[in-house]
């Protein structure tokens, strides 16, 4: 056991993860998913079903939503020298200028164009670099309807397989309204209209706030000491009526819970003196142990992968000794892990 909490590094967020545990495609029904029930004060373990949510939740609970929408965002594209290659729009600029990723990225030069496969008439041309991202102009604004006639959901690179109808959907949580993320906040995804009625009924209150899900979500961590590693930036928007009903409801006694880490990142990075401030901007908080989270209660998140911020994040918040017991509990009973796997309630 590391005796000194603020010497965790790179290589104690490892486990042993069977390929067939990673969930190849979502279950029949949203809520179908299990759910592992993390208490952090007992450090006891319940194995539940996702439908029963409410029950383990208290009258005047708030739950957080990260109302973002996942845009089309993978386009597969012809390169003016004959090459086909393929590319995700990772951030906005402009309608038309976005960052992207490529499995082409070394290979493509300043003012070298392609076009996408399914819209010829469209070109984008590269206009410089920015780490391991390229910074694109289009020759027509990339609005959503554009992109849902040339592109396509882009699903995380340990699904393999390519999206399909079912992804368009699926991938999308329920109550998605505002476009702009090329990830999902997957811990939003079990959830149903009927989830909804039956936490209406309860007591617990909603509200949404919005973080736009960046391919940088998938960036491995490369430092084997955390404090050197560059968290990836994402766009967030805390509006005032949100900002007044978490403060409302933390000073009345009730809980904050955060759905998924990227409501939890919102939270703590607009969490000033005791109170969530309305703002709008960008975050690149990175939270890790010994990290002390203030602005929640609770968090519903999924299974992440080894060695990701994601799973920091989780760590700082329950203990990372707890964490990594029950990832190894979460193991042996074959939960099914990442975007379209199981869910925690972390209380």
């Amino acid at each position: 056991m590391r005796q000194n909490i603020n010497e965790y590094r790179l290589e104690d967020f490892v486990y042993d993860l069977p390929e067939n545990l990673i969930a190849q495609r979502p279950v029949e029904s949203r809520d179908d998913s299990r759910l592992f029930v993390l208490n952090r004060i007992n450090k006891k373990f319940i194995h539940s079903c996702f439908r029963s949510l409410p029950d383990y939740l208290n009258r005047n609970d708030l739950l957080v939503f990260n109302n973002t929408k996942v845009l089309p965002a993978r386009i597969y594209c012809a390169r003016s020298s004959g090459g086909l290659m393929e590319i995700v729009l990772t951030r906005k600029i402009t309608g038309y200028r976005w960052f992207v990723i490529s499995n082409r990225t070394k290979r493509l030069k300043v003012n070298d164009t392609f076009h996408p496969l399914k819209n010829d008439r469209i070109t984008f041309t590269v206009r410089g670099r920015s780490d391991e991202y390229i910074e694109i102009e289009s020759s027509e604004n990339l609005t959503e309807s554009v992109l849902e006639n040339i592109g396509e959901i882009p699903l995380p690179p340990y699904i393999k397989r390519k999206s399909g109808i079912i992804d368009i959907s699926r991938y999308q949580t329920v109550y998605a309204r505002e476009g702009g993320a090329a990830a999902s906040p997957t811990a939003g995804l079990h959830f149903t209209d009927d989830i909804f009625n039956k936490l209406a009924c309860k007591g617990i209150e909603t509200t949404f706030i919005t973080l736009h899900v960046s391919w940088g979500t998938f960036s491995p961590v490369r430092e084997n000491d955390l404090s050197k590693h560059k968290m990836h930036s994402e766009k967030f928007i805390l509006d005032k009526n949100a900002a007044e009903k978490i403060n409302s409801i933390r000073s009345s006694g009730g809980r904050i819970i955060a759905v998924g880490t990227t409501s939890l990142r919102v939270l703590e990075s607009t969490y000033i003196d005791g109170i969530n401030v309305a703002s709008e901007g960008f975050t690149d908080i990175f939270i890790y142990p010994p990290y002390n989270v203030k602005s929640v209660d609770a968090l519903i998140t999924n299974f992440h992968t080894p060695e990701s911020t994601l799973l920091m994040l989780v760590s700082a918040f329950a203990g990372y000794e707890l964490i990594m017991k029950a990832y190894e509990e979460a193991v042996k009973m074959q939960y099914r892990f990442f975007s379209y796997g199981d869910s925690m309630l972390i209380l």
